[in-house]
């Protein structure tokens, strides 16, 4: 599967093209901005990019009107083919937001609903609406919202005609834009008969069509399985890693990268890829989230070294900063071009790394040395071996562990290196070792 030894990049869509947030169906092909961003994204070691909602939606993209519709604040279908096409010609694969929980309130068949009532043929696409109440939109009849959010609309994924409308529409999708995967929105939300129905779709349509689930908690292992999906958001570890940081506690971090990856009944399968992160569009920026600055190479070294697929939000990589609190729009912002700094250097070494590295992309997990600031794992292939060690410690720190081999090569800057029974890791660092 081509995503196992991808480096993902994630543009929050509307956002990013400085589209306004409340639908003014003006035409503005926005999305062509995308193009002048590639060769940032091949100078950073981009290989897929997921691009958050595209189609027509009410406000901020998961609420959709229409799964067919490029949303007009960001231009034509056409134009995002060009912005596919230009992807697929720099070796960059696409993987589209697929919010198949609910729609907006704007969507074609719940404005039916909402017009002839009873009456309408699409009162069944939608999981539970009754005519008896009312909602906080005073429409005269109750449905059932999102979590309690009323502007999404929950789908009714029993229904057949609602899941061949699904599966139309990205059909559509892969026939028009030659898109590589879907991320599949509140995934732990989806009923399962629909995810399994879904990947058997989309295996018969394009071969190596990726599947990514967005979970939140829960054992990771049952849920890939039950889901039949290629991956899913690693929430546990992205919490781990800055939490880790801020306490001075890589036990922390250590022991969440332990419980997924080793050999247990609650692990999740040998050879399975989670999606890694630091930060995202519902998150606080990693710059803000960390109490000090001269963590933030650490942080993604971890990323990049830990199993799973890594991805890197817009902006972070040259240290963007945002808070949650701030509100959505601050943490989906448009950026008049990007910016390179060390951090981005260092980002787009550990993404040549990582690609390069049969063992970074499927080797296994086991920690060698772990102290408060400090730790040291293995990723073994069988064909290769890589140790990736931290030090978050402002002081040099001297590692002794069992190496396993004398000498070894950093993957970053090519420099040789000797164990010699011990290694001593400067202040604030972190190296990826291939073992020869």
């Amino acid at each position: 599967m081509w995503a196992y030894e991808s480096v993902f990049y994630q543009i929050y869509t509307l956002g990013f093209c400085g589209a306004p947030f409340e639908n003014d169906g003006v035409l503005q092909s926005r999305i062509l901005k995308v193009i002048d961003w590639i060769p940032h994204m091949k100078k950073l070691g981009i290989n897929a990019v997921y691009f958050c909602p595209v189609f027509e939606s009410d406000t901020h993209g998961y609420n959709t009107r229409d799964y067919t519709k490029i949303d007009v604040r960001l231009g034509t279908n056409g134009d995002f083919k060009k912005v596919c096409d230009a992807l697929h010609e720099n070796g960059i694969k696409v993987v589209l937001d697929g919010v198949f929980n609910h729609v907006g309130r704007g969507f074609w068949a719940f404005k039916d609903v909402l017009e002839k009532r009873e009456s309408s043929p699409y009162v069944n696409w939608f999981s539970r609406i009754a005519f008896d109440g009312n909602s906080n939109y005073n429409d005269g009849l109750w449905y059932e919202g999102w979590e309690g959010n009323y502007d999404l609309v929950k789908l009714n994924l029993y229904n057949e005609d609602v899941i061949q409308h699904i599966f139309h529409a990205v059909e559509g999708w892969i026939n028009e834009f030659d898109i590589d995967g879907i991320r599949l929105d509140v995934a732990y939300c989806l009923e399962r008969n629909f995810l399994n129905r879904l990947r058997g779709f989309c295996d018969s349509k394009k071969q190596d069509f990726f599947l990514v689930g967005e979970v939140l908690h829960g054992e990771y292992g049952r849920m890939l399985n039950e889901m039949n999906i290629h991956s899913v958001t690693n929430y546990q570890c992205y919490k781990g890693i800055y939490s880790a940081f801020n306490s001075n506690n890589m036990f922390e971090i250590v022991h969440s990268l332990n419980r997924l990856f080793e050999d247990q009944p609650w692990s999740v399968a040998p050879g399975s890829h989670l999606l890694s992160f630091c930060d995202n569009h519902d998150v606080t920026r990693i710059a803000s989230a960390l109490n000090e600055e001269r963590w933030l190479p650490l942080v993604y070294a971890m990323v990049f070294g830990m199993p799973g697929i890594p991805i890197v939000y817009y902006g972070s990589e040259w240290g963007t900063k945002a808070e949650k609190s701030w509100g959505d729009p601050a943490l989906r912002p448009c950026f008049d071009h990007p910016e390179w700094n060390d951090l981005t250097e260092f980002i787009s070494k550990l993404a040549n790394a990582k690609r390069n590295s049969p063992a970074l992309n499927y080797g296994g997990f086991r920690s060698l040395l772990l102290t408060n600031k400090q730790c040291i794992f293995e990723r073994n292939c069988g064909s290769e071996r890589v140790l990736v060690a931290i030090n978050m410690d402002c002081d040099p720190f001297m590692a002794y562990f069992d190496a396993g081999s004398a000498e070894a090569v950093d993957l970053i800057t090519g420099a040789p290196h000797s164990f010699a029974g011990g290694s001593e890791l400067p202040a604030n660092s972190a190296f990826f070792w291939k073992c020869i």
